[in-house]
């Protein structure tokens, strides 16, 4: 839990500082197009006034100066309409074609300054334009890197989460791997000797489970070859185990289609999902109710669903019944359903979620898994 606290306050300092940095950027762009655009209005009525001058100069007048403000004007899109309507210049304008539509928005604009009879109407220069459009793409960068960075940090989480997976599960399977020979050899001593015992086949029965959880463990962090399997005989071997070791209270019912449903998978494996899901549901139901396994064979899917008939899920909780070490059971590593959901996703490729679920009445989990 300590990781996921760390990633969710890394994942809060990363948004708030986006956040601030777009700010900072918008009120700096906006102060600077607002002085950037009073500065063209300036330079526009100078303009505007040099070119009065350029139309009342007669032969004495000097105009040098006058032609050097008219012609310097190398960025600021300016046209001149006379009071009939008709352009009498244009500087800076590379599409000719639409001048007068061009010269009707700008008056829309109020972007205009009278000489006379004619009318100075203008644009914001390329500059202007591209200081505005700045702080949106600076936004976008930004967004860019928050959403790499946390992709990065969520990525690190995965792993890390990935090494604690694999060195749980072989450590546990190298552990179990001595006691469970062990057992084995004792239990072969025990039916040379007393081959009339009752209870030596149970037992031989539990020791053999003992061997196949070591080699479930033993498959975690490894990629299992998956083969094609019975989805119906998975099912019924999962029911068996239950009913053997569940109260008469607890009543598991199975739908399967009449025909045998094949699918790539790793048997051993996905009967781990199935107790896991079916162990859940009989705490869910404190010990009475009735457990459903529906297996569904569609065209392009197979389709498990899990239903209980027990207290059910809040909702609150929905969002976080796969994450690790969540539970809401006194006793328990909350690890279950995480483990569960990397045995479907990541080793069958297929998808597990929470179909539906209502405090009091149970809830349905639903497995998919290409054919």
């Amino acid at each position: 839990m300590q990781w996921t606290d760390r990633i969710r306050q890394i994942k809060i300092i990363l948004v708030v500082a986006a956040v601030m940095i777009a700010v900072a950027s918008l009120l700096v762009s906006h102060f600077l197009v607002r002085d950037l655009s009073i500065e063209e209005r300036h330079r526009m009525e100078v303009w505007a006034q040099a070119l009065h001058a350029l139309n009342e100069a007669d032969e004495t007048t000097d105009l040098s100066l006058v032609l050097d403000v008219i012609e310097g004007n190398n960025t600021i899109p300016v046209i001149v309409v006379n009071s009939e309507g008709g352009i009498d210049d244009y500087r800076n304008i590379k599409d000719t074609t639409s001048i007068q539509q061009y010269a009707k928005r700008m008056i829309q604009s109020g972007d205009t300054i009278r000489i006379d009879r004619q009318l100075v109407c203008y644009d914001e220069s390329i500059m202007l334009k591209r200081l505005q459009a700045w702080p949106y793409v600076q936004l976008g960068i930004v967004l860019i890197f928050v959403v790499v960075a946390i992709f990065a940090l969520l990525s690190s989480k995965r792993a890390e989460q990935n090494k604690v997976w694999v060195g749980l599960s072989k450590e546990t399977a190298h552990q179990l791997g001595t006691p469970v020979s062990s057992l084995m050899a004792w239990v072969e001593m025990l039916k040379e000797q007393y081959p009339e015992d009752n209870l030596l086949p149970e037992m031989d029965k539990d020791v053999k489970r003992l061997q196949l959880i070591t080699d479930r463990f033993s498959k975690i962090g490894s990629l299992p070859e998956p083969v094609d399997a019975s989805m119906n005989e998975v099912l019924a071997h999962v029911v068996d185990y239950m009913d053997r070791r569940t109260s008469n209270q607890v009543q598991m019912i199975r739908q399967l289609p009449e025909h045998e449903v094949i699918v790539k998978m790793n048997a051993s494996l996905f009967e781990w999902v199935i107790e896991n899901l079916c162990k859940n549901a009989v705490d869910a139901m404190e010990g009475k109710g009735t457990i459903t396994l529906t297996l569904y064979d569609e065209p392009q899917d197979v389709v498990i669903e899990v239903q209980d008939t027990g207290k059910g899920i809040k909702k609150k909780d929905l969002n976080s019944v796969f994450t690790p070490g969540f539970t809401t059971k006194k006793r328990g590593w909350g690890l279950g359903l995480s483990l569960a959901k990397r045995i479907v996703e990541e080793y069958h490729k297929g998808r597990i979620f929470v179909k539906q679920s209502e405090v009091g009445k149970g809830t349905t989990f639903r497995i998919e898994m290409k054919k």
